[in-house]
């Protein structure tokens, strides 16, 4: 019983930081095109850059001091209470711009939802009670004290605050970095991609502290130290020439999607299948930064998703031979002990992906529970009272609604086209579900989170986001 106990805090534990990390990779993905338009300016047009021109490099200061962090803010009030909230997101966004001297990245995804929070409960509060042509008045002006009471608190309260934790922050960093000890992050890193629990420490610390050290010194090794895509390669490397069954047959494609496409997620059920490959994504990764960090390599900006091409693009000028060198011997250290663990290790049916959801993951610590939950999953499934006929939806949602969720959609979306139905699949966050969604398809370390946010709708787990067979599974239901 105690164990048992022990676990339930643990996933509820799990669960609140991957919640914590999809808010924060909420704030930044869905700016991630104005990160690259500054880290393409960046790259081409200061003295350094590509193409210097001084004329073009004047937008460099202003957009990461005033135009990113406000979008920023802006799209935390957002999420938080809709265009209100991200008005006054944006609004308390400048105190904390003006009252530092340094970009206000984490202050913005403090200060933006503080705002969102803060318009959400005085709308709770006066709903109701406004007389009959007094709501635009009320609403107008309710933002606009609101705002302008939080951006004078951000202003002279929060905004030093930040600053003095950001530079404590990017101090321990540099420290790190200064004693060669960075390769270690990797030991914590790895793990956290394969858990879904990257997003907290990628976009919440690694990110913010990334851009500041790039516009002093132009580039940033942050940026490479969960995007590097070699760790992931390298172990569907091994899978190619060393793997059995479906693993096998899948990972070329896999490795296609991963290394070009960016979207990590893809590898993540190679790993839970053997868990001592664990090993070999945390050797490569550290191999990568340590390489990175022996010749200098670093990108101006956060490359997103992990494509090599998104990577290349973000890389300024004379650190491509780092950066391909990192992401290389990245691949080579990851492949080489994951040829070793697949070859000596013994392989049964056990290893097929289509079996993967019954095998307990060794980095979860919930080795009975995590079959009791998909067992139960299914049992739920079975008995959930649904009308295929009317289904005119299916929703494929993931943490940041643009990397395996997309995938998924497209693969959905062209099996419902050739099978001639008519509904509509997309792909989302899944903090965005709506209440009425009819069909939702999430992986299995995601599908509680998935059922908090639409417990009305018909959940499907999946662990191979390339080739589950429960799609196909659907799609005979929805012909019926």
């Amino acid at each position: 019983m105690i164990v048992e106990n022990e676990q339930q805090n643990n996933s509820g534990f799990k669960m609140k930081v991957q919640r914590f990390g999809s808010f924060l990779s909420g704030m930044i993905m869905p700016n991630i095109g104005a990160f690259i338009a500054w880290g393409i300016i960046t790259a081409l047009f200061i003295p350094t850059g590509w193409i210097p021109n001084e004329g073009f490099a004047e937008l460099v200061g202003p957009m990461i001091t005033y135009l990113l962090p406000i979008l920023i803010g802006f799209t935390g009030g957002r999420l938080v209470h809709g265009i209100r909230g991200g008005v006054v997101g944006a609004t308390v966004t400048m105190g904390v711009i003006v009252g530092a001297d340094i970009p206000m990245f984490l202050g913005a995804m403090i200060v933006g939802p503080l705002g969102g929070w803060a318009i959400k409960q005085f709308d709770k509060l006066i709903e109701g009670k406004i007389k009959a042509g007094f709501e635009m008045l009320v609403n107008n002006f309710s933002s606009g004290i609101i705002g302008f009471i939080l951006a004078l608190f951000a202003f002279k309260g929060i905004g030093p605050v930040v600053e003095a934790l950001n530079k404590s922050l990017g101090a321990g960093v540099q420290a790190i970095v200064d004693a060669n000890l960075l390769p270690i992050a990797s030991i914590l890193i790895e793990p956290a991609k394969v858990l879904f629990l990257n997003n907290a420490i990628n976009h919440g610390v690694l990110g913010p502290i990334g851009i500041e050290q790039a516009t002093q010194t132009g580039k940033s090794i942050l940026f490479l130290l969960e995007a590097n895509p070699g760790p992931g390669f390298g172990i569907l490397l091994a899978y190619m020439i060393f793997g059995k069954g479906m693993a096998k047959q899948t990972a070329s494609g896999a490795g296609i999607i991963h290394f070009l496409g960016g979207i990590h997620e893809i590898y993540f059920p190679y790993i839970l299948m053997r868990p001592l490959l664990l090993v070999a994504a945390i050797a490569g990764g550290a191999t990568g930064v340590f390489t990175l960090q022996l010749l200098g390599g670093g990108l101006v900006a956060a490359a997103s998703p992990g494509s090599i091409f998104a990577i290349l693009a973000m890389t300024p000028k004379g650190s491509y031979v780092a950066v391909i060198a990192g992401v290389f011997f990245a691949t080579l250290v990851s492949f080489i002990i994951a040829s070793i663990i697949l070859k000596t290790g013994k392989q049964t049916d056990e290893d097929d992906l289509l079996k993967a959801t019954e095998k307990t993951s060794a980095l979860k610590g919930k080795e009975s529970r995590a079959t009791d939950f998909m067992q139960q999953s299914i049992a739920k499934e079975a008995v959930q009272e649904v009308s295929f006929a009317d289904v005119k939806s299916i929703i494929f949602a993931c943490d940041a609604g643009m990397g395996s969720s997309a995938m998924g959609a497209s693969i959905l979306r062209n099996k419902v086209k050739k099978a001639d139905i008519d509904v509509a699949v997309s792909n989302m966050a899944i903090s965005n579900l709506p209440s009425d969604a009819e069909v939702v398809i999430t992986h299995k370390d995601l599908t509680e989170r998935a059922k908090a946010k639409s417990p009305n709708a018909y959940h499907i787990s999946v662990e191979n986001f390339l080739n589950s067979p429960r799609y196909d599974e659907l799609l005979e239901k929805l012909k019926k």
